[in-house]
């Protein structure tokens, strides 16, 4: 649909409908403006690019002139003549054609920035400046008439007269800065159907120039291609005729491998997937191992065969020990666990089959796992919520609250790496781990301390919140109001484990420490969030929408840090019933909006009658889909096997909504329940009763799609029930 005309007479009246009008106008001003903007950009960006492209190949044809063929033995064929002169004549071309490029490139500055920064200058900043002539004066004819209007009707008649000459000359003066504003916004919008795209039409011409030179030249280069390809078809065939021999001698080598194979100083190497673990999950690095026998090291070089880059820095470290890991285990097939005298924690590997882990098994001295029903037995190296991680977590915490609570970037400057290590590998010794010292020695730094803090709770098997309530404890970040996010929170808290809400209420105590110094180490509430809200709450399968999630594990540590006291040192109230639940829920929603903390973070696409709002949503769909299909992808090779699920009772922490399946039929009727605002443009808004067609599950959790009068988009699946 396209602008409405303004018309001069409303200028008088003002009304709000003009206004309306008006104001689309200065949006589409505003829009074009920007495009040009844009576009000038983009323009001086494609010259750039047009100017590194012509130097580029200008570089390449220097490059084909100087390089000289050197054929085998002691004389050249006529085609292995022709072939090497092949690259100079190359070159010439090239570099013809690059002479009428940089024509082009020089030209393109006067026919097409000039003229568009001139428009935009010149015509949309002159409607620019009306606009705010025409701002200023309705500001003063506003104002004189409010005081107007307030005169007393008791003041002389020759003051009032006065008063009311000045208002029409106000009025007159504005009514004309009205009529000049509507004029210039209208010419503006009239001439750029003309000065905004004869620009480009010249510019274009200039390609079509510039491919036309290059059409001629592929002519006059054709004589030589028809004697080029000739010669190279002879040598092809010469090199057909001696490949037999070539074969024959390749076979040789194949049948006796081994006779010429290197004598290498190692016991065995070969490549390892080595599984890392991250903020969310675990991952499997392709390493190139080595091992000596006799030194017991291994040395690690990350290496991608594909990309033939190391994708890391080596690592080398002393063997312990080497287990076979047990099938059962862990959902990788080939693996085995290596033990270090010089680093803390298990290094699961997996070989490339079951002969290769073998071999690598022999080298190794490697032993069968024993088979303890034992679980509550620590392996040396392995964090564990035990007496010897809360040590671990009490001696850091005190080392940070009394000689750098108020050290900068507090948990957020990261320490080095091979320190970290070494501090834990002290940290985690079982002689020393349980000794009721609790000072650290005053030669770590402070942000290797904090650093292996964050690095042991990241070691732990699963998140300190637990995978089974990470959802539960998103969705609470999620409700409507702060009390409510408190409540829920402080309710899932209480259902943790007693040794992980123990550890939780050790570390929350102490973060609120941290904060309340933040005017010198600036760690805010949220900025701890940020640091911890990743390792305290990660999740259990790494997913765009786990992702999308990362900004509501960050609320979840704020509230905790926030209401520490009132969370761990009191029991929860009792839940209320679910209809009295449905109930609250019903009032809230018929008062206000749904939170913006719910709308779903998926794009979706919907109908539009622009076309280039047609195809923008199309490229964002794409572009979606190949991201969800790269991490899945991810995921199905790197994961470890899912926790075991809970009952009904510890997952189903929302009301029981009315009338919604569990497995939703496509292109159904539903009626809304209640009342609800869109906030972004994917969403409807719509009254209680209004009825929806084709109502289908949408890709983002909670949320269906829908049609409502002839416009497509998503609605809050706890709203509505089926019909």
């Amino acid at each position: 649909m396209g602008l409405p005309a303004l018309e001069f007479s409303e200028c008088c009246l003002d009304s709000p409908q003009f206004r309306e009008r008006l104001r689309s106008h200065e949006a589409e001003l505003e829009k074009t403006n920007k495009f040009i903007k844009e576009l000038i950009k983009d323009g001086k960006s494609l010259v750039a690019a047009l100017k590194n492209l012509s130097a580029a190949k200008r570089k390449f044809a220097d490059s084909l002139n100087e390089f000289k063929f050197r054929c085998i033995g002691d004389a050249e064929t006529d085609d292995e003549i022709c072939i090497a002169k092949s690259l100079q004549e190359f070159a010439t071309v090239l570099r013809n054609l690059e002479d009428e490029r940089m024509r082009m490139i020089e030209n393109a500055s006067e026919v097409l920035i000039t003229p568009l920064e001139k428009f935009r200058k010149e015509q949309i900043g002159a409607a620019k400046d009306a606009k705010k002539k025409y701002d200023k004066e309705t500001e003063k004819y506003c104002g004189v008439l409010e005081k107007h209007l307030n005169l007393s009707s008791k003041k002389k008649e020759s003051q009032l007269q006065e008063a009311d000459s000045q208002v029409d000359l106000v009025r007159q003066h504005f009514y004309e800065v009205s009529l000049e504003y509507v004029f210039k916004v209208q010419e503006v919008q009239e001439r750029k159907m003309f000065e905004f795209v004869e620009p480009l039409l010249a510019f274009l011409q200039g390609l079509f120039t510039f491919y036309h030179h290059g059409y001629e030249l592929a002519k006059d280069f054709s004589d030589f291609k028809t004697e080029l390809t000739i010669s190279i078809q002879n040598t092809r065939n010469r090199f057909e005729g001696t490949r037999s021999e070539v074969e024959s001698l390749m076979k040789k080598m194949k049948e006796n491998p081994h006779e010429h194979k290197n004598i290498s100083p190692y016991t065995m190497e070969g490549y390892l997937y080595v599984q890392e673990k991250r903020h969310f999950g675990t991952s499997w690095v392709k390493h190139y191992c080595t091992y000596q026998r006799e030194s017991k090291r291994i040395t690690m070089v990350p290496f991608d065969q594909k990309s033939g880059g190391k994708g890391g820095e080596d690592e080398a470290v002393t063997l312990k020990s080497c287990t076979r890991r047990k099938t059962d285990s862990i959902e990788k097939r080939f693996c085995f666990d290596v033990e270090a005298v010089d680093r803390p924690g298990v290094i699961t590997m997996q070989a490339l089959s079951e002969e290769d882990r073998r071999l690598w098994m022999e080298a190794m001295d490697g032993r069968e796992p024993v088979y303890n029903s034992n679980k509550d037995n620590q392996s040396e190296g392995t964090a564990q919520l035990d007496n010897i991680g809360f040590s671990i977590i009490k001696k850091c915490i005190h080392a940070v609250e009394t000689r750098g609570i108020n050290e900068q970037g507090l948990y957020r400057i990261v320490g080095v790496n091979s320190r970290v290590q070494k501090l834990l590998s002290i940290l985690m010794d079982p002689k020393t781990a349980t000794e009721t010292e609790t000072e650290i020695c005053a030669e770590w730094e402070i942000k290797t301390i904090t650093s292996a803090l964050k690095t042991y709770l990241r070691m732990l098997p699963g998140p300190l919140m637990m995978y089974q309530f990470q959802r539960s404890f998103i969705k609470a970040a999620k409700l409507e109001n702060q009390e409510s996010r408190v409540s829920e929170i402080h309710s899932l808290v209480h259902r943790l484990p007693e040794k992980n809400r123990q550890m939780l209420h050790l570390l929350m105590n102490h973060l609120a420490k941290v904060a309340n110094n933040h005017k010198q180490n600036l760690m805010t509430v949220a900025n701890l969030g940020v640091v911890f809200g990743p390792t305290l709450l990660r999740p259990q399968e790494e997913t765009v929408a786990a992702i999308m999630d990362i900004k509501f594990q960050n609320i979840v540590i704020e509230i905790l840090i926030e209401n520490h006291e009132k969370i761990f040192n009191t029991v929860p109230e009792t839940p209320p019933s679910n209809s009295q639940l449905l109930l609250s829920r019903k009032k809230s929603t018929d008062s206000k909006p749904p939170s913006c903390s719910e709308r779903p973070l998926t794009l979706f696409h919907t109908a539009q009658p622009n076309e280039k709002q047609e195809n923008r949503n199309s490229i964002i769909n794409s572009s979606l889909e190949s991201v969800i299909s790269s991490n899945v992808n991810s995921f199905l090779n790197s994961n470890s096997a899912p926790q075991p699920g809970l009952n009904s009772s510890d997952l189903e922490l929302e009301v029981i909504k009315p009338n919604r399946p569990n497995s939703l039929s496509p292109l159904r009727k539903a009626r809304a329940l209640y009342a609800c605002k869109a906030e972004h443009d994917s969403e409807l808004s719509f009254t209680a009763g209004t009825v929806f067609d084709n109502v289908h599950p949408s890709q983002e959790p909670g949320w269906l799609e829908g049609t409502l009068n002839g416009k497509t988009g998503l609605i809050p699946e706890n709203y509505v029930e089926f019909l």
